[in-house]
C-alpha cells in the first residue's frame, strides 16, 4: 500500500516507532498514539489504570508529554453491570490525571467482549524528540520495569498465581513511565522505546534494526517479577511468547549458561512494560540512580550496544 508522507511528518511508519510525530512549528510537534485491549486482571478499576498507563507509555517513549486523551471502549452493555464500565473508566481517568493530561472525550461501541484503551496526544520540542533510531556502539541499555507480566497473567488466567505475585504485577503495570521518560530526555538517551507485546527481544530488535547495530544482554541483570521464573518452569507460557520466540529466535544467540526460564522471559509479551533506553554508560548509571530514588527499584542496566556484523543480532549471556 502506497502511503503518502509529508515533510512535517517527523515519525511515521518507517521504523515501527511508538507514536507518530508531526511538526507544527519550529518549536512544537504533536505526538499521537492509541492502544486498547481486553482485561488482563479481574478488578475493573485496576484494568482501567493498566490500559491507560499502557497507552500513555507510547508518548513517554518518544520523550514527549501527554496533553489530551480519548477513551476507546467496547462493552457488553446489555449483559454486564454498568458499574463495571464506570470503574474501568474511573481507573483510566486516574492515570490520565496523574499524567497531567486531560480527558477530552472518546467513543464506545456495544461489544461481546470488554475492551478499553486510549488515543493519546502529546507534545514535544522537535529537538528533544527521541525515537527508536540512534543507538550507538558502546551504549548501555537500561530497562525500567521488571519482565514477566505475560507469564504471571497466564498463571492468573489458569487460576494458579498467588496474591503476592499478582499484586506485584498489577503495581508494575499501573505505574506510569512518566519519570522514566523525563529521565531519558534529561540524560540524553540516544534511542528509546517501550517494551510491550513483542517482548524485550522484539522491541529491542526494532531499535537495533532502525539503528543498524547489535546488542549483548546480560540475563543476570534482567529485572524480573516475583516467581516469573518459577511459572515459566511450570509451563505458564502465553501464546504471544511462543509467537515472539518463533519469529525472532533465528536472530538470537542464547549462550549455554543462560537458564531455560531466562531464555523464555526475554521473549515474554509485556503489558504496560518499562522503557528501554540506549545511552552513554555513565548517563545510564545516573538514570538508574534517579529512578531508584523515584521508587522504580526494578530499573537496571541490562546490556550494551555493539557494532552489527551484517544483520543486527541479539546475544543473551
Amino acid at each position: 500500500m502506497d502511503i503518502k508522507s509529508h515533510e512535517n511528518l517527523l515519525v511515521g511508519l518507517d521504523h515501527a516507532d511508538d507514536s507518530s510525530v508531526y511538526k507544527l512549528s519550529e518549536d512544537l510537534a504533536v505526538v499521537q498514539s492509541l492502544d486498547f485491549f481486553t482485561p488482563i486482571v479481574d478488578d475493573p478499576f485496576s484494568f482501567g489504570q493498566i490500559a491507560a498507563a499502557n497507552a500513555l507509555s507510547d508518548i513517554y517513549a518518544m520523550g514527549a508529554r501527554p496533553v489530551t486523551a480519548l477513551n476507546i471502549v467496547g462493552f457488553p452493555i446489555e449483559k454486564m453491570d454498568k458499574e463495571i464500565l464506570k470503574d474501568i473508566l474511573r481507573g483510566g481517568l486516574s492515570k490520565i490525571e496523574e499524567a497531567g493530561a486531560t480527558l477530552a472525550g472518546g467513543h464506545s461501541i456495544k461489544d461481546d467482549e470488554i475492551k478499553y484503551g486510549l488515543s493519546v496526544t502529546g507534545v514535544v520540542h522537535p529537538e528533544e524528540l527521541i525515537t527508536n533510531k540512534g543507538a550507538q556502539p558502546g551504549d548501555a541499555l537500561v530497562l525500567t520495569k521488571a519482565l514477566g507480566t505475560g507469564i504471571i497473567a497466564t498463571a492468573l488466567k489458569r487460576k494458579q498465581a498467588g496474591d503476592p505475585e499478582v499484586a506485584q504485577m498489577t503495581e508494575s503495570m499501573i505505574q506510569l513511565n512518566r519519570v522514566a521518560g523525563e529521565a531519558a530526555v534529561e540524560f540524553g538517551a540516544h534511542a528509546l522505546t517501550d517494551v510491550t507485546g513483542f517482548g524485550l527481544v522484539g522491541h529491542l530488535f526494532e531499535m537495533l534494526d532502525a539503528s543498524d547495530v547489535s546488542a549483548l544482554l546480560d540475563t543476570t541483570t534482567l529485572p524480573l517479577l516475583q516467581l516469573a521464573e518459577y511459572w515459566v518452569d511450570e509451563g505458564m507460557l502465553p501464546g504471544g511468547l511462543r509467537t515472539n520466540r518463533k519469529y525472532y529466535e533465528g536472530r538470537v544467540t542464547i549462550e549455554d549458561d543462560v537458564s531455560k526460564a531466562l531464555g523464555w522471559l526475554a521473549f515474554d509479551p509485556q503489558t504496560s512494560g518499562g522503557l528501554l533506553m540506549s545511552m552513554e554508560p555513565d548517563q545510564a548509571k545516573k538514570v538508574v540512580s534517579k529512578l531508584y530514588s523515584a521508587g522504580m527499584a526494578q530499573a537496571s542496566i541490562i546490556g550494551e550496544i555493539i557494532p552489527a556484523d551484517g544483520e543486527p543480532r541479539i546475544t543473551l549471556r
